[in-house]
């Protein structure tokens, strides 16, 4: 690893309670607050080389002392307190570890060239180009030490620079490989082989996060130079570096790493054609804990050229059918104990994933299909209530006018109009974007729910109103739809249903009336209006 040196002067820094002093014969005429460290300096010193200074007490430059706040300077204090010392002529010492965070902060301070003439930055791009990237490991560490300052590194170049430096090495012939790296792989001893590994690379890039990784890999792949095989070990040896238990079949490692992780390896190992047994393998695991994902841990990007959706909709319906496949066997073996803890388990998977539906019925290129496949995955003890199913079906609606009125069936085959609440239910009798039986059977259980209501002495008057008013909704409706016999029959039924749940609630007001408490009609009176009735 390359090192860099700047600087004569011995380090007179001290901490004193959450203060950092310089011992010096000159009064401190400068303070600068960063979060939790207060820095006692002197503008005489900083002011020369850090353009950003001068603009921020300018006002104030008469006083005794000036104190300023640069809370968010990238790196922190200890980023500042490196370029505070170069001010100094204080000895520091520079590597891929800790170089990134200095030149943001130096970029931040305007420690340029332009400033003063031998400045900071200039000396730290310097030494960025001519000797970490040139070295294997050293731009693997500056690769990594950008994930704490995404937006920064992104914006200077950073990122871009070390990764197009790492696969420029990786695709460098395997007989001009010459810098160090990491092998340790099982039954392979340096001294015994005079060639370097194909996959020499691989353990190396492992000590990457996530991202970082990807972005590697996506970059080596898109040259087309390495072979399928060999990006798949580099996942595979990625995935056993950071799952350590990855080829036990037991379930003690649930946990140890979080969903959102093991969904986008699963993403990772499907772009860049992983094994099959590394693929399965990812699945299961990720299967295993799938209730402790998020909403947002599930909306993975689509990298399939083959159609235009926006999220891969067939990884989240693959790990949720092994999530099932586990489910269904420990609910199988009928263990009471964890009887209440499965319930709550897949209760859990079944709102994740209405939720989900929900998001993805914004995709204008989401299929029926697909959609209405993931729906009906989710077993039906698992939803107690179809609201959030409700709620995406209509938004794949509104999204997707032009769907054929056989499609609108299909999706709403898996609604139970039953399981919707009162306020829920009541929207989707005049939702004229519902298919006409979903209508009516959301009709039949509003009238169902509400007759229940007023035999416990509910509001029957208010009862009366909106199942006339629902009526009128419904005949609405059918002037402005083209039915066949099997919707008219539904209808007829509907109409059926409304007539007698308005009777009955005519024969309950006829009943809490007083007038007609204290005059009842004759046996053969009432036989005759029951006739009538029917």
């Amino acid at each position: 690893m390359k090192f860099m040196k700047i600087g004569t002067k011995p380090d007179t820094f001290y901490t004193q309670d959450a203060s950092r002093i310089l011992i010096t014969d000159t009064p401190n005429d400068l303070v600068v607050r960063i979060n939790n460290t207060t820095y006692h300096l002197h503008r005489s010193s900083l002011v020369p080389k850090c353009g950003l200074l001068p603009r921020l007490f300018t006002d104030s430059e008469e006083s005794d002392s000036v104190t300023i706040e640069l809370n968010d300077i990238p790196g922190g204090a200890d980023a500042f307190e490196l370029c505070a010392k170069f001010c100094y002529g204080i000895t520091i010492n520079l590597s891929a570890h800790n170089l990134v965070n200095v030149l943001c902060a130096s970029t931040f301070l305007r420690m340029s060239d332009s400033v003063e003439k031998g400045n900071l930055l200039p000396k730290l791009e310097a030494f960025f180009h001519s000797c970490v990237l040139q070295g294997w490991k050293d731009s693997i560490v500056a690769l990594q030490s950008t994930s704490k300052l995404p937006e920064w590194c992104e914006n200077l170049g950073i990122i871009r620079k070390s990764i197009d430096s790492i696969v420029e090495k990786i695709l460098t012939p395997i007989a001009e490989v010459s810098w160090s790296h990491t092998y340790t792989r099982p039954g392979y001893a340096k001294r015994q082989h005079h060639s370097v590994p194909k996959d020499w690379w691989t353990e190396d890039i492992s000590d990457l996060d996530l991202d970082l990784f990807r972005c590697v890999i996506t970059a080596a792949r898109s040259t087309f130079t390495l072979p399928p095989q060999l990006i798949g070990e580099a996942l595979h040896v990625y995935t056993c570096r950071w799952l350590p238990y990855f080829k036990s079949k037991s379930h003690s490692d649930k946990g140890s790493v979080s969903e959102g992780f093991l969904l986008r390896l699963v993403s990772i190992a499907s772009y860049v054609g992983a094994s099959l047994t590394t693929k399965t393998e990812l699945i299961r695991k990720a299967g295993l804990q799938l209730d402790e994902a998020t909403l947002e841990d599930l909306l993975l990007r689509s990298h399939s050229s083959s159609h235009h959706r926006r999220y891969d909709t067939d990884l989240v319906a693959t790990v949720l059918e092994s999530f099932l496949m586990l489910w269904r066997r420990q609910s199988s073996a009928h263990l009471s104990s964890n009887n209440s803890q499965l319930l709550h388990s897949i209760r859990k998977v079944a709102k994740l994933i209405d939720s989900y539906l929900q998001a993805v019925a914004q995709d204008v290129h989401m299929s029926v299909s697909k959609f209405v496949s993931l729906a009906e995955a989710v077993p039906d003890i698992a939803r107690e209530s179809h609201d959030r199913l409700y709620k995406a079906i209509n938004t794949y609606l509104k999204v997707h006018p032009e769907i054929s009125k056989e499609e609108k069936k299909q999706l709403c085959r898996s609604l139970d109009c039953q399981k919707l609440s009162a306020e829920v239910r009541a929207r989707a009798v005049k939702n004229e974007r519902m298919p006409l039986r979903t209508v009516v059977q959301a009709l039949f259980f509003d009238q169902e729910s509400s007759s229940k209501g007023a035999s416990s002495r509910l509001d029957s008057q208010e009862l009366f109103s909106r199942g006339k008013e629902t009526s009128t909704d419904i005949h609405s409706r059918m002037h402005k739809l083209h039915l066949g016999q099997a919707e008219t029959a539904s209808i007829g039924k509907a109409k059926n249903i409304l007539e007698g749940a308005k009777r009955g609630e005519e024969k309950i007001r006829s009943s809490t009336d007083p007038k007609k408490i204290v005059r009842k009609g004759t046996r053969s009176e009432h036989k005759h209006h029951i006739s009538r009735d029917r």
